[in-house]
């Protein structure tokens, strides 16, 4: 089965001495493993960074079986963050957390253009809001709403917080989540907390009923905000 689409870079691992094993998330197919032949070269391996935007003609025999992948650089993510610690701690989370929960070979054209918008803003300044938000947004995508506007009061203060319970869990969240508007003024609590609070979202959700390792870059993201 041969096709060809853009996507971007998820996760990669080397298979024998000069190839890896990609997983990347497609406009129209989702999530697709596959080895790419050669991607240790020079010339390959210094564009199979993740996040990267690719363009793969894809080849199998048959559905049903793991395919390969030419690949050719679109766009340049990661790169451009490579001094930016936090950027980056950023985009590989986000890239291990879409190739954990996005089933195999099944599009989610909503999904993908949210995670393509937020690349394309990851330059501005409150870049981690939206972040945020996109988190909040892909447990809503992934079939599980939080339901944070029945929670909604009268309140011009978006830098506070509010303890309520989703499922069987209590929950600390910040106010300006609940009312879905981005804070013009932000401290590293307040960023501190929305992370958390996301997180856990995702972990109690996804990760701990299946005993999913959640990964450490997004933990890690967190301590960056003291």
């Amino acid at each position: 089965m041969n096709w060809e689409d853009e996507c971007y870079l998820l996760s990669k691992k080397k298979f024998r001495e000069n190839a890896n094993i990609i997983s990347v998330f497609s406009q129209t197919k989702g999530k697709v493993s596959g080895v790419v032949y050669g991607g240790n070269s020079r010339k390959i391996r210094n564009y199979l960074q993740l996040s990267n935007k690719l363009f793969i003609v894809h080849t199998s025999k048959n559905e049903n079986k793991f395919g390969y992948f030419k690949t050719e650089l679109m766009k340049p993510i990661s790169p451009l963050y490579f001094n930016d610690k936090t950027r980056t701690s950023a985009l590989i989370s986000l890239c291990s957390i879409l190739n954990t929960l996005l089933p195999e070979s099944q599009p989610n054209k909503k999904i993908y253009h949210s995670f393509e918008e937020f690349l394309n803003l990851l330059n501005l300044d409150n870049w981690i809001f939206l972040f945020i938000f996109f988190e909040l947004n892909l447990i809503k995508d992934l079939g599980f709403d939080p339901n944070l506007n029945k929670f909604k009061e009268q309140t011009n203060d978006l830098s506070k917080f509010r303890k309520v319970k989703i499922d069987t869990f209590t929950y600390e969240v910040p106010e300006y989540l609940i009312l879905n508007k981005l804070p013009e003024n932000f401290s590293n609590i307040l960023i501190k907390k929305s992370l958390y609070f996301t997180r856990n979202i995702i972990q109690n959700r996804f990760f701990i009923p299946f005993n999913l390792p959640f990964p450490k870059s997004r933990i890690l993201l967190e301590n960056y905000f003291k």
